[in-house]
């Protein structure tokens, strides 16, 4: 898939550039004593394990079905990206935290401080290249949808997590640079731990957003309202189908979608007729909507289809 193949460059951009700046902080850190340089090294140091771990989800989403799980794989993704999440918050925000907290009670000044400053800008650059290749692919999938909203439709959550990581990353660069610069320049080494914790709230945030869309995708969202479309406009051109009523689809990966579709027949048709009205249908929409993995059709009146189709947007302004 060739979402897939853009999202596989951006983690290894990612990884690429968060191993060697996770090594060149802590050693800037041991050198110089400074807790935000200790807590940016913490940080490049999950986002390089976060790009491994969704490189594995991807890996594992991409199996084929089998009997323990006839729709497939996809999900690994989604579970692996919460899990990705996860460990942005506990590991990233909460050692920046516990830094942040242990150098403002026994605070220390920061020694050969150019060093840090160095440092910083290496780090600035490398996860400023990475973050654009990352902001590259995104463009290419949110076309002309806001950030924000392309984020909420998004059922990829590979490109985006690295982009919020690397743009967190940023933010922390900057939040360690007037950290250290502040302590240095007003003599008041608390400022370093201060830093930190700014780190802490910065990767806190961006854990708590993408956990959240995380969790959307793992229990379940639709296919978007172009598919539909697209979908019911290709039943309703079959000859055989009165009306196409409407479509229930959920995604199981970012290009797999399971789509339950309710359609009501010409009444003179046999049993025969209706099962080839299905072939039909199944062998358009595998070779027009390839993204369209397991397709179930139902034979309903529109009637029907109309009262559960209700019942279940009740359901959904109640939640």
């Amino acid at each position: 898939m060739a979402g897939h193949s853009g999202s596989k460059r951006v983690i290894y951009a990612a990884l690429a550039g968060n191993i060697a700046i996770a090594l060149t902080k802590f050693a800037a850190a041991f050198f110089t004593g400074s807790s935000a340089m200790l807590s940016e090294g913490v940080h490049s140091l999950v986002d390089t394990g976060n790009g491994a771990l969704l490189l594995y989800g991807m890996r594992r989403a991409a199996r084929p079905p089998d009997l323990t799980h006839p729709l497939g794989h996809g999900r690994e993704l989604y579970f692996w990206s919460f899990i990705v999440a996860l460990l942005v918050f506990a590991l990233g925000a909460g050692v920046s935290f516990y830094e942040g907290v242990i150098h403002i009670m026994a605070p220390e000044p920061v020694v050969n401080a150019k060093v840090n400053y160095i440092v910083l800008g290496l780090s600035f650059l490398f996860e400023g290249s990475s973050w654009l290749v990352a902001l590259k692919e995104f463009r290419q999938q949110k076309g002309k949808q806001g950030w924000f909203q392309a984020v909420r439709r998004s059922k990829d959550p590979s490109v985006y997590t690295v982009l919020f990581e690397d743009s967190a990353a940023l933010l922390g660069l900057v939040v360690a640079f007037l950290g250290i610069l502040s302590a240095g320049l007003l003599g008041i080494p608390e400022l370093d731990g201060a830093g930190s914790i700014g780190i802490a709230i910065i990767l806190g945030a961006t854990a708590i957003f993408l956990a959240r869309e995380s969790k959307g995708l793992l229990i379940g969202e639709p296919a978007s309202p172009e598919v539909h479309r697209k979908v019911l406009a290709i039943a309703q051109e079959d000859p055989a189908v009165q009306r196409a009523n409407g479509i229930l689809s959920v995604h199981i990966g970012p290009e797999e979608i399971v789509a339950g579709l309710s359609i009501e027949f010409e009444d003179h048709l046999t049993a025969p007729e209706i099962e080839a009205c299905v072939e039909r249908l199944e062998a358009r929409l595998k070779s027009d909507m390839p993204e369209i993995a397991r397709l179930f059709v139902k034979p309903q009146a529109t009637g029907t289809w109309e009262r559960r189709r209700k019942a279940i947007a009740g359901g959904s302004e109640e939640d």
